[in-house]
């Protein structure tokens, strides 16, 4: 029986921007940290939500135009959430820190394991919203593959 090859050209992967809050506490300096480390594992790709806040064309197209959008909030204030919201951009997944029982504190209270968490919360997909994935873009036209033998149909 012949092996199914493995594709190597990112059909399947999701295409995700990650919005940190980035706030002052712990709690936002975690959400940085961690979509910063999920950047660098290939989760998606980090962008920052003030660009977003002042309506950064370029960036609200990409957002509209991804697969999922994930917000990373601090605490109950939600900003990120907000802001998006306000641009008009699908969320895909949202995570408070202070909901995955991380305490809001100095902003040099934290640990490797609380960032951690949340790196491992997003791969979980635990702060994904029901109508998550609306954004999905239509299957690659086959044989626009990428020569590693999906035929584009991955």
């Amino acid at each position: 029986m012949a092996d199914t090859p493995i594709c190597t050209c990112g059909q399947n992967e999701k295409r995700r921007i990650i919005f940190p809050c980035a706030g002052q506490a712990n709690t936002g300096q975690i959400t940085n940290l961690a979509a910063l480390q999920l950047t660098e594992e290939g989760f998606g790709s980090i962008a920052g939500a003030s660009l977003l806040a002042i309506g950064s064309e370029g960036l609200v197209a990409s957002a509209k135009n991804v697969d999922e959008v994930v917000i990373l909030d601090g605490c109950p204030m939600v900003c990120a959430k907000k802001i998006a919201e306000a641009q008009g951009v699908p969320i895909g997944q949202h995570l408070v820190m202070t909901e995955l029982g991380i305490v809001k504190g100095p902003s040099k209270s934290y640990s490797d394991d609380d960032i951690e968490k949340v790196v491992a919360a997003c791969w979980a997909g635990a702060g994904r919203w029901a109508d998550a994935g609306k954004n999905k873009k239509a299957a690659p036209e086959p044989g626009s593959g990428c020569g590693c033998g999906c035929d584009g149909s991955c």
